[in-house]
């Protein structure tokens, strides 16, 4: 069964700059497909069956949207999809301060003109933890390895053969030998299935923090709590959230840096801190975009 669902777009939005906004579209369960500039995952649905969520690209604005499903979907299960539709694409972040601020920058002001600074997000909290975790002290290309072998023994199956990100429940079932030798993470093991525990037994409410309203330094104290997510970790994490008070400076974010500001010669992150700083709630944001302004002039560049 194909449905067509309709969330609300907030009038800034890019669905295009949305989607490369960082490398989660490039990682399992999100399926790219470049020539066509579509995107594609399965999502469970929460009462123990999932469906597959097509977006397509009629305008950048507004993305056609398609649900795959098995048997018609209750008006309960569409509504759980469509929620998710929102939160992956974080359509309730308001960017028009951001925009406004930015048209005043002259070196900045392209970010405005262009409609970036949404991310793409999971299905889940859960999902940008774990994928996080994953993203720590390796290089992408292992991240990308990581993620799909993790995906592809715990993930349930959908209708269209591709697998779902894996429920905290899939993981906590199993053992840190497992995640060692099999899904190979490395020392991530005991941090995911830790962490895959905690949500599993009521311990952790994770998706909690997409609802916190608390400080960026309060909720990024909370991140630094969970096992495994350090400072890098906890303020990229922050971004996911609509929160960019924090850096979250990682080896490629130096190099480009350097390479953009510095003639390539690298320097203190107290020095990359004091250029972005009068962006203030805003700055690491804008970092992000400085380092990866060249995404911009690409098509689907993942």
């Amino acid at each position: 069964m194909k449905t067509a669902l309709h969330p609300r777009f907030p009038s800034e939005f890019h669905f295009e700059h949305t989607v490369y906004s960082h490398g989660w579209c490039a990682l399992f369960p999100f399926r790219l497909d470049r020539a066509t500039q579509t995107l594609s995952r399965a999502i469970e649905d929460g009462r123990g069956s999932s469906g597959v969520v097509r977006f397509s690209l009629p305008s950048q604005k507004k993305p056609g949207i398609e649900l795959e499903t098995r048997g018609t979907p209750s008006a309960a299960r569409l509504q759980h999809f469509e929620n998710s539709v929102r939160d992956m694409l974080h359509l309730h972040l308001d960017l028009r301060p951001f925009y406004t601020r930015m048209r005043g920058e002259k070196e900045f002001a392209w970010i405005a003109r262009n409609r970036t600074g949404r991310m793409l997000r999971g299905a889940t909290f859960f999902e940008d933890v774990v994928k996080m975790i994953l993203t720590t002290n390796c290089s992408w290309s292992l991240t990308e390895i990581m993620n799909e072998r993790l995906i592809d023994q715990f993930g349930s199956v959908a209708i269209d053969g591709s697998r779902c990100f894996p429920r905290p429940e899939a993981i906590a079932e199993s053992t840190e030998t497992v995640l060692r030798t099999e899904v190979r993470l490395g020392y991530r093991a005991p941090f995911v299935l830790e962490l895959a525990r905690r949500v599993a037994s009521g311990n952790l409410d994770i998706e909690a923090f997409r609802r916190a309203d608390g400080s960026a330094a309060e909720l990024h104290r909370a991140l630094r709590d969970i096992k495994g997510v350090g400072e890098y970790a906890a303020s990229n994490l922050l971004k996911l959230l609509g929160r960019f008070d924090y850096l979250g400076l990682d080896s490629w974010c130096r190099a480009k840096y350097a390479e953009l500001h510095n003639g390539g010669n690298t320097v203190p992150d107290a020095d990359i801190e004091a250029f972005y700083s009068r962006f203030e709630e805003w700055k690491g944001l804008v970092m992000w975009l400085d380092v990866t302004r060249q995404w911009y002039s690409l098509k689907f560049p993942f």
